[in-house]
């Protein structure tokens, strides 16, 4: 596999959502420089929320990052849909990162919460997009599930305020006594996100079977 994967680079460069993920991308960051051309001075809280609307505005572009017009093409290849999926989050991942960077920079330092626990928050958000991206795929023929999963996320993110209990302090402010308890919450959230993708990664043994099936020529017979 090591010599195939470089060559997946472009073919799988070319069908990742560029449009999508650079409309989040932008949006993002005009969010997070709101303050800054305003010349306003936001409370803590607020530079909270903006950053946690920040991003989930990237969590929702992450959200497209699965859609393959070519999945029920590429199905059957010997390289397998877990390697061509870590492959797609590698070739933006580095572009993410400094996204991220920028968004922190463009808030106004003095009320910016700990940079490690926003991550945190962030990375969560994105791990959550993918999770629930990678279920639409294994669950669904669909070879587009963006628009659904990002929905889902959009609802997801509007409920979950109003439905968990406080004393899980995932929606605290900083100076909250709960908030070193929250993000211990927030940690083991991403890596329950993080499991379920990589369960949802690889493609059902039945369906590679009935794709198989399908492009065998009509007259070959089977195995002697």
């Amino acid at each position: 596999m090591r010599g195939v994967t470089p060559a997946l680079v472009v073919p799988v460069g070319r069908t990742l959502p560029w449009r999508a993920l650079a409309a989040a991308g932008a949006l993002g960051l005009l969010v997070a420089a709101v303050p800054g051309l305003t010349g306003a001075e936001p409370t803590p809280w607020q530079t909270l929320t903006l950053l946690r609307g920040t991003a989930l505005i990237g969590a929702l572009g992450l959200a497209f990052l699965l859609d393959d017009p070519a999945r029920h093409l590429t199905a059957p290849v010997p390289t397998r849909r877990p390697l061509r999926q870590a492959l797609r989050v590698a070739l933006v991942a580095p572009g993410v990162v400094l996204w991220w960077t920028a968004v922190l920079l463009l808030v106004p330092s003095a009320s910016r919460p700990p940079a490690g626990d926003i991550t945190l928050e962030a990375g969560t958000t994105g791990a959550l997009a993918l999770a629930g991206a990678a279920a639409a795929v294994r669950l669904s023929g669909e070879a587009r599930p963006g628009r659904a999963v990002a929905v889902a996320l959009l609802l997801a993110a509007v409920l979950t305020p109003l439905l968990t209990p406080e004393t899980w302090g995932l929606f605290v402010a900083p100076d909250d006594p709960g908030w070193v308890r929250g993000h211990d919450r927030w940690a083991v959230l991403c890596a329950a996100a993080v499991t379920v993708w990589a369960a949802c990664g690889p493609e059902p043994l039945g369906r590679l079977g009935r794709l198989g099936r399908r492009r065998r020529p009509r007259g070959a017979g089977g195995p002697a």
